[in-house]
């Protein structure tokens, strides 16, 4: 990591000159990671992987935001997308823990785990990335854009001063603060049907943001043990009544559980029970996303009571008075999680935006997001409104199937140099009810830090970076573009399938399902020659295939027919030899076996550039040789 010149340190330590003198720190490094949430930890350890110094900023103790800061340590959804950094981390809880099946202690998830050991595995993570930085206990106080970059004045806990330098800087706050002090243009609450075209929201937009939790995580100290806490200032014991079966007295209401089974709805290991439990439990509503700190921290004091009571009402009403809050896992004086769950922030206006349709029929509209994914997710459309008590416009929840989520949701409109991560990302309001949950914010880490990485090697502006640039990074790292449920990363022809899907010649196959939706590719399945020249006239507008459009099944001898006729277009920057042919050419061609021919042969994902919509970028042709990266 260099540090500044001499001139520059001086420029710097004028910044402030009027200041207090602090000790003082500079550092110049090409990434800047601010918040080291769930985005902004995995946006870290990728962009050092990739060779590039980088400084991780996180204002607490703890890396992994609402996955450990905020207790959240009950996964939602990806259990069968286990996509780079999020995948990585899940097997590591697996060896802590002894195998996956010590993770599935609760219903609501197939992954549960305490958060101090969450906190430990990314810290661990981080820390063995030679290339990266972590600065816990610190916060930015002030963002300042130069023609090369930023310069950004950090704030230790201790009284020291950080300056640091970058040409690229990442937002991964919980709030969307950074994006919003440099003048990014956002959305906040509830959009309007008018403007996104979803037929859910409600005619006028709104300010309503989602409930917000302050977990907590209650401890077994053994039966004879009474952990009762002190009743909780304003504790009313009738707003919790309906939250199981046993004091409900409306026993007709819809998801009426029994009191035991809401304990065990995210139970953890070692005789831990996180508490976040949405109906009449600890879901609090305030939209403080706006507000100034001082009256953010005295909203959060309300959160905190709120739950405090709810712990009171479990202890005292429901008998569990051996369970207390656990004294050996959040570094906080009153045993609470650090940070809150915030389900909503702020939602910029990026180079692409996600709409709950776009979800639902991904091949249906102009924009091709599916052809620009840079990270996958299966949970349906999610929104907790239960807590506000003016009364929520009625919306209605289409089902949806697995997705991707395109590169440009993550590149602000106006401000060069800078990527949005976290849950601030381009999506609608709907949209974020399934963009929000831990995995998915894990992947957007990953490829935000895999875009700032390649900016910063390349000395341009991420959102000059090729898509397809991106992709392969993260292909490399393991991590999904495509949400294929049926082809894991072991598969012989894992990453041609992703690459190939994600040109449009292969579509998988959306499906809704209950809380895990799924995207099919049908690997060992044939494809139909209709369904073949399709895909293949909407890619390849300019080649005209021999076949006749039939219901029979495409062959093998059809399949080399294809590549041998696009290898002879005047746009193909032909591949030196066929590197891939197949025997028996009379029988028909697998879905997996097209994929590798095409992806070997032709090499589409890499010869068609993609823009921010996922429309392909026609190039002139050209004579030259390329050999398939």
């Amino acid at each position: 990591m260099r540090r500044f010149t001499f001139l520059a340190c001086l420029l710097l330590a004028g910044f402030r000159g009027s200041d207090p003198a602090p000790p003082l720190a500079f550092l110049e490094v090409p990434v800047l990671v601010i918040g080291g949430g769930t985005s902004g930890v995995t946006a870290a350890i990728q962009s050092a992987r990739m060779g590039v110094k980088t400084v991780l900023v996180e204002e607490g103790p703890w890396l992994g935001g609402m996955l450990t800061s905020a207790g959240v340590s009950a996964i939602d959804g990806n259990h069968e997308l286990p996509s780079g950094l999020w995948g990585e981390f899940r097997t590591a809880l697996e060896e802590h823990y002894g195998g996956p099946k010590e993770l599935e202690t609760g219903w609501v998830s197939n992954t549960q785990f305490e958060p101090s050991v969450g906190a430990k595995i990314l810290a661990d993570m981080a820390g063995r990335e030679k290339s990266l930085t972590v600065l816990n206990n610190t916060r930015y106080s002030e963002v300042m854009q130069t023609n090369r970059g930023w310069i950004v004045t950090c704030l230790g806990r201790d009284g020291q001063k950080t300056y640091v330098k970058s040409a690229v800087l990442i937002d991964a706050t919980e709030l969307g603060d950074v994006a919003a002090a440099v003048g990014v243009p956002y959305e906040l609450g509830m959009d309007s049907r008018t403007v996104t075209g979803e037929a859910a929201a409600p005619p006028q937009a709104n300010h309503i943001v989602q409930d917000l939790t302050y977990a907590a995580i209650l401890k077994d100290y053994g039966p004879d043990s009474i952990r009762t806490i002190p009743r909780p200032p304003g504790y009313d014991r009738n707003a919790f009544l309906c939250a199981c079966r046993k004091f409900c007295p409306d026993t007709t209401r819809p998801r009426l559980h029994d009191c035991g089974k809401m304990l065990d709805y995210a139970r953890l290991p070692n005789n831990k029970y996180l508490i976040n439990w949405p109906i009449d439990g600890n879901d609090f509503y305030v939209n403080l996303v706006e507000a100034s700190p001082e009256s953010r921290q005295r909203s959060l004091q309300e959160a905190k009571l709120h739950t405090l009571r709810f712990v009171y009402f479990i202890q005292t009403e429901l008998g569990y008075r051996n369970l207390g809050l656990a004294d050996d896992e959040f570094p906080t004086p009153d045993r609470l999680p650090i940070i809150p769950y915030h389900r909503e922030s702020r939602r910029i206006r990026g180079l692409a935006r996600l709409t709950m349709h776009h979800i639902e029929k991904p091949f249906s509209f102009p924009e091709k997001y599916y052809r620009s994914g840079i990270a996958v997710g299966d949970y349906p459309i999610d929104h907790h409104h239960g807590k506000y008590v003016a009364g929520v416009p009625d919306l209605h929840f289409v089902p949806v199937p697995s997705y991707n989520v395109p590169l440009g949701c993550l590149l602000p409109l106006g401000v060069d140099n800078l990527i949005v991560a976290e849950k601030s990302i381009s999506v609608t309001n709907l949209t974020n009810g399934t963009t929000r949950l831990q995995p998915v914010v894990m992947g957007i880490g990953q490829a935000a830090g895999a875009l700032a990485a390649l900016a910063a090697k390349a000395k341009i502006s991420p959102n000059c970076v090729p898509v397809r640039e991106v992709q392969e990074a993260l292909l490399k790292a393991t991590a999904y573009l495509m949400p294929y449920h049926d082809v894991k990363p072991e598969h012989l022809d894992w990453a041609a399938i992703q690459r190939i899907g994600a040109t449009g010649l292969l579509k998988g196959v959306p499906t809704p399902h209950q809380w895990a939706n799924r995207t099919w590719f049908y690997p060992d399945s044939t494809i139909r020659v209709t369904e073949f020249l399709k895909n293949w006239e909407e890619v390849f507008p300019e080649t005209t295939l021999s076949l006749s459009p039939t219901n029979e099944r495409l062959t093998v001898k059809d399949a080399h027919a294809a590549t041998e006729a696009a290898r002879q277009s005047p746009w193909y920057r032909r591949l030196p030899f066929l590197r891939r042919k197949l025997s028996q050419e009379t029988r028909p061609i697998t879905r997996a076996e097209l994929a590798a021919l095409l992806d070997e042969n032709l090499d589409p994902f890499h010869q068609l550039a993609v823009d921010f919509d996922g429309n392909f970028i026609r190039k002139k042709p050209t004579n030259s040789t390329a050999s398939q990266p």
